[in-house]
């Protein structure tokens, strides 16, 4: 599923020069503005921006820079909206070069003894943060902002990073009456410019401005974008979503070819071809593919002889790095300590990890390639140019007997042909040996738990019997991350009870905890307190130690895919023996509700025999990810397995 789209595609309008003026006058504020108690649409938001502004354009002194100037003004409205009061200006910096900020202008205004009042804010109180080595923050607050103010602010930026401009952002966690954006760029600079997200633009124009730029003594025509959005909603961060960079709607530029005044030409933008070379003479990369086999050769050699199996050979070699190193929580798609250096300590980033897994497999005689890809919080890449930079990741492709294995030594809990669920996100490009291609990067297994629990109420009131949870795929590698984390298996189960309102375990048996390719089985002998000694009646929830609480979708609309990463799977079967004294007062129909095309079903059912309940519930969800035109019905679906989850039984004496 794509979602960014080439201006090129829209309809452009060419307008003549000097059309219209751009930006809007400082301090210009109405007493309408200052009299606004909400924003009609979206009565709940805490803040609503009134204007924003931004016109980039090119500048030549000793070097080519951009500069930005950024206009905005905000109402606040609530008191959650003062957070916006304090401001922050992101500044990127790479290898000694860093962007900076020429000016800043900002005022709060108010109404006092019925009068607007304009409060600036003092400069000395600006302070830069640095983040990492990529970024620094400028940071200030405006004075005096309260619950009905305006502020203002209006600043001037200069960056060297001529590659690409600043990413302009329509929309934001507060909804904007207006947004505009221009860039003028120099004719002979070509960008590509990319929508994305699913706002359409209201204003969307080009102009050929004559005579606007200087190269030397040589004048140059400029294209001038004018792009620009109305009433926009906030964009609202759901459950079950990838990076917001997705489906935020934005635009970018990205420098791609410069004619040169003399002829000349540079093609920026690579092709495929220019990027697989460039990788597999990277210091970082191919060449520590090349020399990864001798590094590993005698571990590996030893490891192999003897297996005629080729999978279990593949297994060996995938079980033996993934035990030798440590990740030391470092993405990369290239090797940050190189391969010999990272093998010797053991410990390495992503690419140090999985390159050695991949040297290591061609060591072995087996065909296998490394896969790039970008993790679900990075965003998807783009499949319209290549952009190495939309990579974060790389991981190894394993072909073997005309079938595909995933692979990621990266983690202690992946069973072989798993990779995590951070990595389930669209597409990867697979660098092969003679050209690269895209590889869908689907998981091959679910996210399955199935639960048998045989219980009895004893005549005191207690409930006591045997729960066994069996999970498989990637509920069994995230549950056994959850008990690792514990210095014992006690500890685990304490941690357990924790979650269960009244209760405790009597014994236990963890099975499989250290074989990632077997499910792993948890069995607890189980006692939980009851009101219902001597009581006529009580309220019995059948869901006793694990229930949705909640539907986790909550908005009327949803204009973004819903992503679960995996399909689920979700089995609880249970028997439930209660005293011959008591009956059940009423028992709940059955539920069946199924998603169209096969996307999924809750199945309910529960009867009643010889003072026996026995319950069945399974919910599924066969696919990992949703359209926005599917959100209405995994709505629905969802509400009904809460609304069931959530019911009580009245269990009551009998006359």
């Amino acid at each position: 599923m794509k979602f960014f789209f080439f201006l090129g595609a829209f309809n452009l309008v060419i307008l003549s020069s000097n059309a219209q003026t751009n930006g809007f006058p400082f301090g210009k504020i109405t007493y309408n503005e200052l009299g606004m108690t909400s924003y009609p649409k979206d009565t709940g938001a805490v803040a609503v921006v009134l204007k924003e502004f931004g016109d980039a354009y090119f500048e030549a002194d000793d070097r080519f820079v951009i500069v930005l100037k950024y206009h905005v003004k905000i109402k606040i409205l609530k008191k959650g909206g003062l957070e916006y009061a304090d401001f922050e200006i992101p500044l990127r910096k790479i290898e000694g070069r860093t962007e900076t900020v020429r000016s800043i202008k900002a005022s709060t205004f108010n109404i006092e003894n019925g009068s607007i009042r304009e409060e600036a804010f003092n400069s000395k109180n600006v302070f830069t943060e640095n983040i990492n080595k990529f970024r620094d923050v400028r940071k200030f607050a405006l004075p005096n902002v309260r619950v009905g103010s305006v502020i203002e602010v209006e600043y001037v930026l200069e960056s060297p990073f001529i590659m690409n401009f600043r990413t302009w952002e329509f929309q934001s966690d507060i909804p904007k009456v207006t947004s505009e954006f221009w860039a003028s760029m120099p004719g002979n600079y070509r960008y590509n410019i990319t929508l994305k997200g699913f706002l359409a633009l209201n204003k969307n124009e080009n102009e050929i401005k004559k005579n606007c730029f200087q190269f030397g003594t040589v004048d140059v025509d400029c294209l001038l974008v004018r792009l620009g959005m109305n009433d926009i909603p906030a964009f609202i961060e759901e459950d079950y979503m990838t990076a917001r960079s997705n489906f935020l709607s934005s635009v970018t530029f990205e420098l791609y070819e410069i004619f040169h005044l003399d002829g000349g030409r540079d093609k920026l933008s690579k092709e495929w071809k220019d990027v697989e070379e460039e990788l597999r003479t990277d210091p970082k990369f191919g060449v520590q593919l090349r020399r990864g086999g001798d590094i590993v050769d005698e571990k590996v050699k030893a490891l192999i002889q003897g297996e005629t199996d080729p999978l279990l050979k593949a297994q060996k070699v995938y079980d033996f790095i993934k035990e030798w190193y440590r990740w030391n929580e470092v993405y990369g798609e290239y090797s940050e300590f190189g391969i010999k250096k990272a093998f010797d300590s053991k410990v390495g980033n992503v690419g140090d990890i999985n390159l050695s897994l991949i040297a290591a497999l061609r060591y072995a005689g087996f065909t296998v390639e490394p896969l790039l890809l970008s993790t679900r919080t990075h965003g998807l890449v783009s499949e319209l140019h290549p952009v190495l930079t939309d990579f974060n990741y790389v991981i190894a492709k394993l072909n073997l007997n005309g079938k595909v294995y995933l692979l990621d030594a990266t983690e202690d809990h992946l069973c072989f042909g798993l990779i995590p669920e951070r990595c389930l996100n669209g597409k990867g490009r697979v660098i092969g040996e003679k050209e690269s291609y895209w590889h869908d990067l689907n998981a091959p297994e679910k996210q399955k738990q199935i639960s048998v629990q045989k219980l009895k109420i004893a005549s005191d009131g207690s409930i006591r019997g045997s729960v066994q949870n069996m999970y498989f795929g990637y509920d069994a590698m995230n549950q056994r991350k959850i008990i690792n984390g514990f210095s014992t298996e006690k500890e685990f189960i304490q941690s357990v009870i924790k979650t269960w309102e009244a209760g405790t375990v009597t014994n236990y048996k963890i099975e499989n905890a250290a074989d990632p390719m077997k499910p792993l089985s948890i069995t607890l002998e189980v006692e939980i307190n009851s009101d219902l000694g001597g009581a006529s009646t009580q309220l019995l929830n059948l869901f006793m130690f694990d229930r949705w609480e909640k539907n986790p979708f909550r908005s009327s609309e949803r204009m973004y895919p819903v992503d679960f990463g995996v399909p689920i799977e979700e089995v609880v079967s249970m028997s439930l023996e209660y005293p011959a004294g008591y009956e059940i007062d009423e028992l709940p129909g059955r539920v069946g509700l199924s998603l169209p095309g096969g996307g999924g079903r809750y199945l309910f059912t529960v009867q009643n025999t010889s003072n026996t309940l026995t319950m069945y519930s399974s919910l599924v969800i066969s696919k990992p990810v949703y359209s926005s035109e599917e959100y209405h019905y995994l709505k629905e679906l969802f509400s009904q397995v809460v609304a069931t989850q959530q019911t009580d039984l009245v269990l009551k004496k009998k006359l």
